[in-house]
């Protein structure tokens, strides 16, 4: 695939080809802000939207199949989950008036 140029490329090649112009005899009209080349009953040319050609795309289907494929691999594996010895909390127990009553030791 070609590597379209820089706009430091682009400005050179506009460079040499003023350059050229000028060399060749070729004059430059200049015109008063807000003048327009273009008579008002005539209609400016279209400016072009693409110089080149559409460039042909790198097929990557087998490069996509072997990233799902590692992807899928990944998502096989199961995970080792390490269970936590229960730890133990102290819990009071109340009555109904407010009163502790006893402890009590209660597995997380």
């Amino acid at each position: 695939m070609n590597k379209p140029p820089s706009k430091t490329d682009l400005r050179e090649r506009l460079q040499r080809q003023t350059a050229a112009f000028l060399s060749s005899g070729g004059k430059v009209q200049e015109l008063r802000t807000g003048e327009s080349a273009y008579e008002r009953n005539q209609v400016p040319p279209a400016a072009p939207l693409f110089e080149t050609r559409r460039s042909e795309r790198t097929p990557l289907t087998d490069v996509i199949t072997a990233l799902d494929a590692r992807r899928a691999a990944k998502r096989s594996r199961t995970k080792v989950v390490r269970r936590r010895t229960p730890r133990k909390r102290r819990q009071v127990v109340y009555d109904d008036f407010g009163e502790p009553l006893r402890v009590v030791w209660v597995e997380e």
